[in-house]
């Protein structure tokens, strides 16, 4: 009985397990990801994006900058840690509460607030968990005020700014448009292309074509890296070498191994019927083509359209070889590789809004046309 059709299957609960695991492991680093780019730099640098809603404990190191005045035999300087120039935009928001102080790097957080302590030149400090400050001298203190270490628990700040200083980046908008006139032909290119062979090789009769199967499936196991040098080398021989064109052509051909073999194990699958009563009503292959197979094979060009476009978008390498370094040619990865993380390195707020930038078309597509991609990709496996 445990094999009769459409009975349950006992292993349903590892399969669902199985998947459940997948899609987490693929959506908790994006929710990360998605959470980092509105955090400010320093919290993304204290604590993980996971407790983002809950405060943060910082340190800071600033000068007591108020103005001394005299009293008695003492001078005094009194004042707001949390207003002084060198902090004050940090704590701009409000809510924040000093949770330890000092007056020595090696410990920042060594002083209660509340408590005194001597610093370097003599003089008493004293801290307030509100960053109220009280500092008493014998003798006259210099302008600059004494130095203060304090660590302080700031609450959660969520911002734009990142994606501010992406969008308005000099250039990328003309990295936007570059990676769109680089996508867009090398999408369809490939998929006009492959469209023709994968007919011929599905459904017309010729010498060599289980050969020329057989290459089509050798190629999809050759790395992209060999051919790049070459590759290179031949577009710069016949003048197309760093351009807009060399790079079409180079993910064209990258892409056709692929696009070929999805598209032909479709259309084999197709009604063998259609194609040859269209024949006996004297439809040539070039009608049965535009008029048959191109319309029900849809789903497989939608399918291929997919992941043609997202390799395209995302793709760096072959942007970095075929198209010339300068701001009129550069992609979006190409402009967040050398100039954002150039410039930015350490701003991980900033790179993670750059990625979300970078994979919004993207994500549009796929949403657009993932109703394809199933059928697509399970064409031609069963009969």
């Amino acid at each position: 009985m445990d094999n009769i059709a459409g009975s349950s299957n006992r292993l349903k609960w590892a399969v669902n397990l199985s998947v459940l695991i997948i899609v987490i492991s693929w959506l908790v680093p994006t929710v990360g990801l998605f959470v980092s780019s509105f955090r400010d730099r320093d919290q993304i640098s204290a604590t993980g994006w996971w407790i983002a809603p809950l405060s943060v404990e910082l340190t800071y190191r600033t000068r007591g900058d108020g103005t001394p005045r005299q009293d008695g035999d003492l001078w005094v300087i009194e004042g707001n840690l949390f207003e002084s120039a060198e902090v004050a935009e940090a704590f701009a928001n409000g809510g924040a509460e000093i949770t330890g102080f000092g007056v020595a790097a090696r410990t920042p957080d060594g002083t209660m607030p509340g408590d005194e302590i001597e610093t370097r030149d003599g003089g008493m400090l004293r801290v307030n968990t509100d960053g109220t400050y009280r500092y008493t001298s014998s003798e006259e203190p210099d302008t600059r005020g004494p130095r203060v270490y304090f660590a302080a628990t700031t609450p959660p700040e969520f911002t734009l700014d990142n994606y501010r200083t992406i969008l308005t980046a000099d250039g990328m908008d003309r990295a936007f448009f570059n990676t769109l006139t680089v996508t867009i032909p090398s999408t369809i290119i490939p998929i006009l292309i492959a469209a023709f062979a994968a007919y011929a090789l599905a459904w017309m009769e010729f010498p060599g074509r289980g050969l020329l199967i057989a290459g089509v499936v050798g190629l999809l196991v050759v790395p992209l890296q060999l051919a790049l040098v070459p590759l290179l080398n031949l577009h710069n021989t016949i003048g197309i070498g760093q351009s807009f064109v060399g790079v079409w052509l180079a993910h064209t051909g990258f892409g056709l191994p692929l696009a070929i073999y999805l598209l032909r194990n479709y259309m084999v699958g197709l009604p063998r019927d259609i194609i040859e009563s269209a024949k006996v009503d004297g439809a040539t292959d070039f009608q049965i083509f535009t008029k048959i197979i191109l319309p029900l094979s849809f789903p497989a060009l939608a399918s291929f359209a997919i992941f043609q476009f997202l390799w395209t978008w995302n793709d760096l390498l072959v942007a970095k070889v075929f198209l010339p370094s300068s701001d009129e040619t550069n992609v979006m990865t190409v402009k967040i590789a050398d100039d954002l993380l150039g410039s930015y390195g350490g701003d991980w707020g900033l790179l993670a809004g750059a990625a979300f930038v970078s994979i919004a078309v993207p994500l549009f597509v796929f949403f657009t046309m993932q109703r394809y991609l199933v059928r697509g990709l399970l064409a031609g496996s069963v009969k």
